[in-house]
């Protein structure tokens, strides 16, 4: 009877069909990905950083592939071709060897492939230490330990360990398969006592073992340069001190030289087969590890150092005290010593003239509500929580001004369909300024620019915002010539006609959708068909996409650590956004090291979020990026040329960073300084102000900048104050543009130690920055004075008699009172503070409104309608200057907004006088219970409540006289955008 062999079933067509087009599937997503990344770099221009990443970690992938991969497809190969051909194996060694042989062949060569892969991926993420390695530059400094210049700290020790750390990681892992590989193939035995290795096998363990051991002599050797930006077992925060001076760094040159020792023992193994001599030298290795790596230097800091740290720490201290004022760029600080006077004669501030007419009363926290309820106009629109603070030149003056962006906000869409949202609501429209030291006859914000189309003191410019912090994730615009507008450019006012203002967009602001690829790409990466299929996408259209400023940025420079304080302004008729750029390293040798996040925290941020390189002990504001508002457009400006990690970025990304004589003088009169770099500057002044090692050793005199006394959640604690951008004079300089922080001691006390200011005005001549901007100024305050901080100056705000009471009173007609930003100025001869004091209805379209000024000097306080009134109520009757809002009459009629009803006069005139009355009631009360008359008391007492009752009435009244705003489509209907997809505004 014939044998029936069994055929070999074959895979099915069905399922090699599903495989393949599933690969083909996943390969087309994988490589979309990537031409969606090659259309948006070289739209931008900036496709040669894309290129020169991907270049430089596809060659640091090969060399981490190979550099593993290799040696330990080589390590197995040897100990396998070189295995006894004759051994007899037990039955245990037996059943593995029939195990694995089957998959001997493959696995010799897809396990080296495999952890090839994955260190071939962990040297990718290393390409930046490499290309700066290629790249270094010097910084001309040397380190006061081993006289190195400091670049090779930045630059090449990083570069070096990396390549170390990955050698000893693959010799490590040869040294394991050699072993495993040998032991199962017989060549390596142990049978009871008897332990029995080849001699081929001996040779090449030993040898391995050789090299891992010099590497780990190279790495210790390397490691006594690394502890200079480490912390330092005493009492250093960075750095070597006494104990790693004398004892760790000695220690690990001896056991570096043990180690290259010990390599020369396992050559010596390899020779002679005796392995006695590699043991006992790796014995000695680990054993010295102990007594000179970690007792000996123990015992130098207990017994030597600490008792007598003062002294021996002083040398050490000073080197991080210079390194680390150094490398914060705080050394070339002025320091001056400021009397602080604080007796308010009158005429105080007559040399201080212009700083009072600048000081901001409008703070850009608190009127955000009042810019969305005057100038949003649609329920699209809206403006950031914190607004921005710049200046301009009005009038030639400089004024500074408060100002925002008019972006898109399409959470209020009440038809929320995919083509309203991608192809009509493209893009906001023009800033709003205000300005900051004026306010309005009823507390609101006066505009120098606004209003739909936008009009004002900042003349034309383009004022479509396709590009900001607020933006649609992504928008298709652009059309052939002649095609009909779809997006919604703006609403229109009554006097224009009904309808909204449709436009088109005509720049280069992303990739072309010109073909069906690009369609297809795209609509992978955002999973709409609609990309696809709509008909407004034409061959004419253009994906705008990743519009955040930052976040193009980011892109484009990723070696920048970008500030978190995005600003808006009008530049050569343009409408831009501008980003700080800085530098950042953590190996600056004894410099103290910084968490960026936890730093720059304070109550407009209190939470950046933590970031890949956060710690770090160096930093300059190396570039100004400028990102266009209406094509996204960035350029990149090199502001700090002499720094040697932007030279070296330079030379990686050729081209790609403009010098700064290509600035132009509008763009140098709006940069300024980065808020967050002096966030840092300020916490490492905390401490290293101090010079002096021996003070600085005592800690006696540590600094903190003052928590923010307005921060109103009782279910946190205050985080610090912010800085603050004001015009204003320091130290008898002429005013400029300025960022300020203050200090007070470290143990809590509201007394001020401490004035840090930054000069912010890079001025306005094109290409050319100002000397005098960036200079560091602190303003020694005595401290045999109690100088009221912060702190101390809210509470007094807030426990004063005469100020509670007008406040209480404030408080009657259901408003709550809002604590605007408490600014400290140096001016007549000491420390003004100024707060504006904010009204809001408890109404839910209301928003705060400028109410009072409290100012303070010294001891003295006042709390007046306006600036003005405050400063000269303050010093004596006369102030000696005029503030910006010494025109205002806080009792004048408010000009009204268009479709809003004025408030009748006489009603307001009744409210004066009932309050007016309720002051009186109360100054009566108080007198009579002072002279202990307890009927007259009582007769007070019933006025009060008589007047206070007429205010709530008549504040009542007026508020139902006052509509709210009525937006443009309420006021004349206008027509809506499509709610279609297939319908056009």
């Amino acid at each position: 009877m014939p044998t029936t062999v069994p055929t070999r079933r074959r895979p099915s067509p069905l399922l090699i069909t599903v495989i393949v087009v599933v690969a083909i599937l996943g390969a087309f997503v994988l490589f979309s990905g990537f031409y969606a990344d090659i259309l948006w770099f070289d739209q931008l221009g900036f496709l040669q950083v894309l290129q020169t990443r991907w270049l430089s970690m596809l060659v640091m992938f090969l060399i981490g592939f190979l550099g593993m991969a290799v040696p330990l497809a080589l390590s197995v190969q040897i100990a396998f071709r070189s295995r006894p051909v004759y051994a007899q194996l037990s039955s245990q060694l037996d059943r593995y060897q029939e195990l694995v042989e089957p998959l001997r062949r493959v696995g010799m060569w897809a396990a080296p492939a495999v952890l090839g892969l994955f260190a071939g991926i962990a040297s990718a993420s290393q390409w930046e230490t490499a290309q700066l390695w290629l790249h270094r530059k010097p910084f001309g400094e040397t380190d006061p330990q081993f006289g190195f210049d400091v670049g090779f700290y930045v630059f090449e020790l990083p570069f070096y360990q990396s390549i170390v750390s990955f050698a000893l990681a693959v010799l490590f892992i040869s040294l394991v398969a050699a072993l495993a590989t040998s032991y199962l193939y017989g060549a390596i035995r142990v049978t009871g006592r008897e332990f029995r290795i080849s001699r081929s096998a001996r040779i090449q363990l030993a040898i391995t073992g050789a090299l891992y051991m010099l590497a780990l002599g190279v790495s210790i050797w390397l490691g006594q340069y690394a502890s200079l930006a480490m912390p330092a077992q005493g009492f250093l925060e960075t750095g070597a001190g006494y104990t790693e001076v004398n004892a760790s760094i000695p220690g690990a040159q001896i056991m570096a030289g043990i180690a290259g020792l010990v390599a020369v023992f396992f050559i010596i193994t390899a020779i002679i087969g005796r392995w006695r001599v590699a043991i006992v030298g790796t014995a000695l290795l680990i054993a010295s590890s102990l007594v000179v790596g970690v007792a000996y230097p123990a015992i130098v800091q207990r017994f030597q150092v600490d008792p007598s740290a003062r002294t021996l720490e002083a040398e050490y201290i000073q080197r991080n005290i210079d390194a680390t004022r150094a490398a914060w760029g705080v050394d070339e600080m002025v320091e001056t010593t400021s009397d602080a006077r604080t007796d308010a004669e009158p005429g105080a501030l007559r040399e201080d003239a212009e700083t009072a007419a600048n000081i901001r009363i409008i703070d850009p926290a608190l009127v955000t509500d009042a810019f969305a309820n005057l100038q949003e106009y649609r329920q699209y629109y809206g403006f950031p929580e914190q607004l921005d603070v710049d200046r301009y030149e009005i009038d030639g003056q400089t004024t500074d001004t408060v100002i925002a962006v008019r972006e898109l906000d399409l959470s209020g869409l009440d038809e929320d369909s995919w083509y309203n949202r991608h192809i009509v609501y493209t893009h906001g429209y023009g800033v709003v300024a205000a300005y900051g030291n004026q306010r309005g006859p009823e507390g609101q914000p006066v505009f120098l620019q606004a209003g739909i189309p936008t009009d004002g003191a900042l003349g034309d410019y383009e004022p479509r915002v396709y590009f900001g912090e607020s933006t649609p994730d992504y928008s298709i615009v652009g059309g052939p010539e002649g095609s009909p507008d779809l997006e919604l450019d703006y609403p229109r006012s009554t006097e224009e006609g009904s309808g909204n203002a449709t436009t088109t967009f005509s720049g280069e602001g992303g990739p072309k959708l010109d073909s069906f690829l690009s369609r297809l790409v795209y609509a992978l990466k955002f999973q709409s068909e609609q990309i696809i299929l709509s008909d407004a996408v034409n061959e004419e259209s253009q994906i705008l996409y990743d519009r955040d400023p930052r976040q193009r940025v980011g892109e484009v420079a990723p070696f920048l650590t970008l500030d978190t304080d995005t600003y808006p302004a009008v530049v050569d008729e343009r409408l831009v956004w501008i980003v700080d750029g800085m530098t950042t390293s953590s190996s600056f040798p004894y410099a103290s090291h910084r968490s960026v996040a936890q730093t720059i925290a304070d109550s407009t941020n209190p939470n950046p979020g933590f970031t890949p390189g956060d710690i770090v002990n160096y930093m300059r504001n190396s570039v100004k990026a400028v990102v266009d508002a209406y094509d996204g457009s960035v350029t990149l400006y090199a502001w700090d040329t002499e720094d040697p990690i932007l030279q070296a970025w330079q030379e990686i990304y050729p081209g790609t960073i403009r010098p700064m004589s290509e600035m132009s003088g509008e763009l140098m009169s709006h940069v300024r300084y980065p808020a967050d770099m002096f966030k840092l500057q300020r916490s490492i002044l905390g401490d290293y102000h101090v010079t002096d090692p021996a003070t600085f050793f005592s800690g006696d005199d540590q600094w903190a900048t003052p928590s923010d006394p307005t921060w109103s959640s009782t279910q946190t604690q205050a985080p610090p104050q912010p800085p603050y951008y004001l015009t204003m004079s320091v130290d008898g300089q002429d005013p400029a543009f300025t960022l300020y922080s203050t200090f007070i001691p470290r143990d809590g006390r509201e007394v001020l130690y401490g004035y840090l200011s930054v000069n912010a005005d890079a001025g306005g001549t094109a290409g050319e920055r100002l000397e005098s901007y960036g200079q560091l100024t602190l303003q020694m305050l005595p401290k045999d004075r109690s100088i009221p901080g912060p702190g101390q100056v809210q509470n007094t705000f807030d426990t004063d008699d005469q100020v509670s009471r007008e406040l209480n009173l404030l408080r009657q007609g259901a408003s709550d009172v809002i604590n605007g930003n408490l600014l400290t100025l140096p001016v007549g001869g000491g420390l003004l503070y100024v707060q504006p004091v904010y009204l809001r209805s408890t109404g839910a379209t209301s928003f705060p409104v400028l109410r009072k000024i409290l100012v303070a000097f010294g001891d003295d306080i006042a709390f007046e309608d306006t600036l003005d009134e405050a400063l000269d109520a303050l010093f004596g009757g006369d102030s000696g200057a005029d503030a910006g809002d010494s025109g205002v009459d806080p009792n004048a009629e408010e000009p009204t907004e268009p479709g809003a009803e004025a408030p009748d006069a006489d009603l307001q005139a009744q409210l004066d006088t009932a309050l007016q009355d309720a002051v009186a009631a109360i100054q009566a009360r108080q007198a009579a219970y002072a002279e202990g008359d307890v009927v007259a008391a009582a007769e007070a007492e019933v006025r009060l409540n008589e007047a206070v009752q007429r205010a709530v009435d008549i504040s009542a009244e007026i508020e139902g006289t006052v509509a709210p705003e009525v937006a443009p489509e309420e006021s004349a209907p206008a027509e809506e955008p499509a709610t279609s997809e297939t319908v056009a505004p």
